[in-house]
């Protein structure tokens, strides 16, 4: 079983991700690492200069680390938790890159994404412009401090139009109420909701009324 949390920037899926764990027998993680991108402080200063260097990176480096994990996993019959997708790079492509750069972006991300295993079920957490801004201020990340309103907004946009039409199963959780980290019960209603949508006993249907 292959399980993704997905969102926008500052949304919360590493910490939902990590939470999940337990609750899933014989599972492991696989986490973005996004901190090795030798782009990204400068892709936050000067958004237009460092775009394409910035997206490469992260779609080779996204690339190598899900072929070689995601097989592996799934082969041992474990369950696998993942903060991201791999689709989600082409959404920031769309908001980053243009023109010539863009498709040949496209180009190298379709021929990689043939070799990717898709999940499951993609968990969208998502999230008002306001609740993001208020998160990413909390985590107080140096890279982000300079982060542009209007981009979240963008990415939110852009986040919202992907799983309209996307063929994927998914799953969308309306966060800005919820606090799963403070709240057990909060934690305890998304993976309720998880294994509804999987079929996966035990869950308990009673605790969506209201939701």
């Amino acid at each position: 079983m292959y399980i993704a949390i997905e969102g926008v920037i500052g949304v919360g899926k590493t910490t939902l991700a990590r939470l999940l764990q337990p609750a899933f027998q014989n599972s492991e993680l696989i986490l973005e690492v996004f901190e090795e991108n030798p782009f990204l402080s400068d892709f936050y200063g000067d958004r237009a200069r460092y775009a394409f260097q910035t997206q490469i990176f992260f779609l080779l480096s996204r690339y190598h680390q899900q072929n070689n994990t995601i097989p592996v996993i799934l082969g041992k019959g474990k369950t696998l938790l993942s903060d991201y997708t791999f689709a989600k790079d082409s959404l920031f492509a769309r908001i980053n890159l243009h023109g010539d750069e863009l498709t040949m972006y496209h180009r190298v991300h379709e021929a990689l994404a043939e070799k990717i295993p898709l999940p499951d079920l993609t968990v969208y957490l998502s999230a008002s412009v306001d609740t993001l801004m208020a998160r990413i201020t909390l985590r107080d990340r140096s890279y982000e401090r300079a982060m542009e309103r209007s981009y979240i907004a963008d990415l939110a946009a852009a986040y919202d139009d992907f799983f309209v039409s996307t063929r994927m199963p998914y799953l969308i959780i309306d966060s800005n109420a919820l606090d799963f980290v403070r709240f057990p019960e909060h934690l305890k209603l998304i993976e309720n909701r998880i294994r509804e949508a999987l079929g996966i006993s035990p869950y308990q249907p009673a605790l969506l009324d209201g939701d």
